[in-house]
């Protein structure tokens, strides 16, 4: 979430020349003032002529253009297993997205997503006066919004503004773990938590936390999302089986900061599905949980989504 001329001397120096050899052709006074008018009409506009170094200068419209090759390359990444970022983003009809046209795959609709707007004078994430990464959105603002036919989560204790506290927060953990993450929290300089939760038809529960910390270092060394995570009621964390079949068979560069897993088998009655992703100085954490099995699909859609509304 990403998102990689001094011409005008020789024009000069050409014109220059030319004074001289006006008078030089009496004989043919027609051939002076051809290369005189335009020789002097070409200097004003010596600066628009070099027109090849001035095309990296429009990155806004490249932008957009990128912005959409990123999104096919990762329907074309991930499409074995459903993440279906584009229809998730834009909603426009099935049929209007090439290679999307196929029948219901289990992705959920997504309202479309827009950036926060920003404080006058404050950069965007990973603009080049801001290569750190740092949001200066609301914390709120950059939470994923729940999904067509959801219902918020009654069991998450929402606060003010979507904030949470680093209690609510640390009930996803094994009771054992939590007093070591608090403590990492004071150690890395976590200054807030936002949080979003819903419950689906068919039981899946998402809470999705983004946490602040005071730099993309500290967001960096969070230690309370990878595989030595110790989840509420899961034995063993392992990678996420298809978003680890996808990246293989698929390169998905601007998904490098993003990880999935899954509780291994055997598990309970439901299994748990955990969503890392790192952006500049915000560290977002997604839970996913479902009776019997947590389907790929919108897992990996949720997941992407948030990490694109990070960027």
């Amino acid at each position: 979430m990403t998102e990689q001329n001094t011409a005008p001397e020789t024009v000069t120096e050409a014109t220059a020349p030319q004074e001289p050899e006006t008078p030089a052709a009496p004989a043919a006074p027609a051939a002076p003032a051809a290369p005189a008018v335009p020789e002097t009409q070409a200097t004003p506009e010596a600066p628009e002529a070099p027109e090849a170094p001035e095309a990296p200068k429009v990155p806004k419209d490249r932008r957009k253009l990128f912005a959409a090759l990123r999104w096919t390359a990762a329907v074309l990444a991930f499409g074995a297993v459903g993440t279906g970022v584009a229809y998730g983003i834009t909603q426009p009809e099935r049929t209007d997205i090439p290679g999307l046209h196929t029948e219901d795959d289990g992705r959920w609709v997504f309202p479309a997503l827009a950036k926060p707007t920003l404080a006058p004078g404050a950069a965007q994430p990973f603009a080049e006066d801001n290569k750190e990464g740092v949001h200066y959105a609301t914390l709120g603002e950059l939470l994923l919004p729940a999904p067509q036919g959801s219902a918020q989560d009654p069991a998450l204790k929402l606060e003010k503004d979507q904030m949470v506290s680093q209690d609510t927060f640390l009930e996803e953990y094994d009771p054992g773990a939590r007093q070591e993450i608090k403590q990492s929290f004071v150690d890395d300089g976590l200054r807030q938590i936002a949080a979003r939760g819903w419950v689906m038809p068919d039981g899946t529960r998402t809470r999705i936390y983004v946490l602040r910390f005071h730099s993309s270092g500290f967001a960096d060394a969070f230690e309370g999302c990878g595989l030595k995570m110790k989840v509420s009621g899961v034995n063993r964390i392992e990678p996420d089986p298809a978003w680890s079949r996808a990246k293989r068979t698929q390169s998905a560069p601007d998904l490098r900061e993003v990880s999935l897993y899954s509780e291994a088998a055997p598990f309970g009655d439901e299994q748990v599905k955990v969503g890392c992703v790192q952006s500049g100085d915000l560290q977002t954490v997604v839970f996913q949980t479902r009776k019997g099995e947590v389907a790929a699909v919108p897992f990996h859609q949720t997941v992407i989504l948030q990490d694109q509304l990070l960027r």
